[in-house]
């Protein structure tokens, strides 16, 4: 893969964009089942303490009109996996609010792009953190771009660095390191450019395209 540091990959940033909080052990999260079907809720801390609880979420993968994908590394102060490196937004729709509301909230809050998404698959995975916990999600993966071409912003206690690269990078990096990845980010790009390889190059194609569109 092409180093991140150099200047093939493109835009790597340290990020020192301070703002409010968005993230809290306190927030409630929404337990279900493997039919994704609401069964409690349950606050963040304890929902992934030990073996961790089935709860639900999403995880966002955020391209440019390049065709490029955004990845960041987790800030340090992260309990779980802490300084690895993933995909562009991972977080809980609240309680209450849609998985499609959370994504754009998130995205917003964490990157400071507005943007629209589209949901392609979901998929339950546990993984085991140290000691420290798990995570145990029902996952629900979307695709997303900006609605134009603003610089992103992310936020500096959810993001340590960023970069944006180009979809054969993130392939040679799960194949050359995996190791410094999130569990979820592998799985999720390997159905990604597997399975649901056709859904990937339609909608890349069309934040493509749209960047076209923009620049005539």
């Amino acid at each position: 893969m092409s180093d991140i540091n150099n200047e093939s990959g493109t835009n790597k940033a340290s990020v020192s964009v301070m703002r409010a909080p968005v993230s809290f052990a306190s927030e409630e999260l929404i337990l279900v089942d493997s039919d994704d079907t609401v069964v409690g809720y349950r606050d963040k801390f304890n929902t992934h303490e030990g073996a961790g609880v089935l709860h639900r979420a999403f995880s966002a993968f955020l391209f440019d009109h390049h065709g490029h994908l955004l990845v960041h590394r987790r800030s340090e102060h992260k309990p779980l996996w802490p300084g690895f490196w993933t995909n562009s937004c991972c977080s809980h729709p609240r309680r209450g609010e849609s998985i499609d509301a959370a994504v754009t909230r998130r995205l917003r809050e964490e990157l400071g792009v507005t943007a629209v998404s589209t949901p392609v698959y979901k998929f339950e995975y546990h993984a085991h953190f140290e000691a420290v916990g798990s995570e145990h999600e029902l996952c629900h993966v979307y695709l997303a771009r900006s609605v134009d071409e603003v610089e992103v912003s992310p936020h500096a206690e959810e993001v340590m660095e960023w970069c944006w690269l180009a979809m054969d990078d993130v392939d040679a990096w799960l194949v050359e390191r995996p190791e410094d990845l999130t569990p979820w980010f592998r799985q999720e790009w390997s159905a990604l450019r597997g399975l649901y390889r056709p859904q990937l190059e339609r909608f890349v194609s069309d934040c493509i395209e749209a960047g076209r569109r923009g620049a005539a």
